[in-house]
């Protein structure tokens, strides 16, 4: 039974009370953007967030989205772990200490994350994560963050971290959102916040750091690197067309970062003079370009969808080809961490992070700084520094979007 088959109307004062609220700016040319606001520091509670959001968008013009919706692993987790017993959490300092609140929110990085940039750039508050909400719909207008550290495109993936929440679980939680957008909205206003809102997408890196345990979990032994990719894809493929046809419409799909070059890897491969590991960065090369046809040729299957890839891949290796221009230091080294390339234990004492993680490329030995997730989000929005989002950036998607009048229109 399809998600949108039930018969619930709003009465028409909800309905039309929905319709004025996710105002679609599409005469803004852009949101401003409003960074190094003053900040506060009390533990962070998912109220709190929001507000801090909020501050940054004081000067906005408009909401380019009515809501934005987050599924993922930890690169763009904002707290979903906090709650789950599991290993890949980040709930101590030195995590968080340069994010608005100066305290750790379950981000893994020194401060904000892609989404978070994002998020403020479409004029939305910082997006709540899914477990850290009471799951009203009151909590989720402004979009839920199912992202959750160690899940993966396949089920298996980050078992050894305990708890987590696989992609297609993701999935599943965002379903139960519709519905109860369904109950409380009436099916057409539901289904009119759906389809006007904006999706991301950044999953797959415990994938391969599953394929890339010493054989652990023996999953080199059944699939050959092609066969693993082509898996992963059909992975995203699957659920893709499950969000398409519960009627999300705008989607961004992020491709994976060079995880060869993570200090982790660097470390355990014993890098000589801090070159990436080809052998893992050829896998992704490959997963990116298969994903990037995937979307393409989905879009083709598609014409109602509106879905772009973003490389992180690039993003990534132009910053560390060319660290001066983007003003790094270090490239090779985290800046939290233990042993050779600080990569052989994750950020676990303040002693262990360096003064200034904005001079470093990577925060511990997975994840990026701020100041590298400052700059994809810019690539990603706009294509400011490079160009790693096919056919277009997500900037000129959303107008491309307004201009075709694909977004539904107000009734007044």
């Amino acid at each position: 039974m399809s998600l949108f088959a039930m018969n619930s109307l709003a009465p028409p004062l909800i309905t039309l009370f929905l319709l004025q609220f996710f105002p679609l700016s599409c005469n803004s040319s852009e949101t401003h953007f409003i960074e190094n606001q003053t900040r506060t520091s009390p533990y962070p509670s998912i109220s709190e967030l929001v507000l801090a959001g909020k501050s940054h968008l004081s000067r906005n013009s408009s909401q380019l989205v009515p809501a934005f919706f987050i599924l993922g692993d930890s690169s763009v987790d904002v707290g979903t772990n906090n709650g789950l017993l599991s290993l890949a959490q980040s709930v101590l300092r030195p995590y968080g200490r340069d994010f608005d609140t100066h305290m750790p929110t379950g981000r893994f990085c020194n401060g904000r994350l892609i989404v978070d940039y994002l998020a403020l750039r479409l004029g939305l508050p910082f997006i709540p994560p899914y477990l850290g909400t009471r799951r009203h719909v009151q909590d989720m207008i402004h979009g839920v963050n199912y992202a959750s550290a160690g899940g993966g495109i396949l089920s298996s993936s980050g078992k050894e971290l305990g708890e987590r929440i696989s992609f297609t679980q993701q999935i599943q939680q965002a379903k139960y959102t519709f519905e109860k957008m369904v109950l409380s909205f009436g099916e057409n206003a539901a289904k009119m916040l759906i389809s006007n809102s904006l999706f991301l997408i950044s999953i797959g890196s415990n994938d391969y750091i599953h394929y890339f345990m010493d054989n652990v979990w023996h999953v080199q032994s059944i699939y050959f690197p092609w066969e693993f990719n082509q898996l992963l894809v059909r992975g995203v493929k699957r659920e893709l067309q499950s969000l398409y046809d519960c009627n999300v419409r705008n989607v961004v799909v992020m491709g994976l970062a060079p995880l060869g070059c993570a200090p982790h890897y660097l470390s355990k491969y014993d890098s000589q003079n801090g070159e990436c590991v080809e052998l893992i960065n050829g896998m992704i090369v490959q997963y990116n370009y298969l994903m990037r046809h995937m979307v393409q040729k989905f879009s083709k299957e598609n014409p109602t969808a509106n879905i772009i890839f973003c490389d992180l891949y690039e993003g990534a290796t132009d910053i560390l080809r060319n660290r001066d221009r983007y003003g790094f230091e270090t490239i090779t080294e985290a800046c939290c961490g233990f042993g050779k390339y600080k990569g052989l234990a994750m950020c676990f004492f303040s002693s262990w992070a360096c003064n200034n993680a904005s001079n470093y490329v990577w925060w511990d030995k997975y994840h990026p700084t701020d100041a590298v997730n400052s700059i994809l989000a810019d690539n990603v929005w706009s294509s400011q520094h490079s160009n790693i989002c096919y056919p277009m950036n997500l900037k000129d998607m959303l107008q491309k979007v307004c201009s075709s009048g694909s977004f539904d229109q107000r009734k007044q």
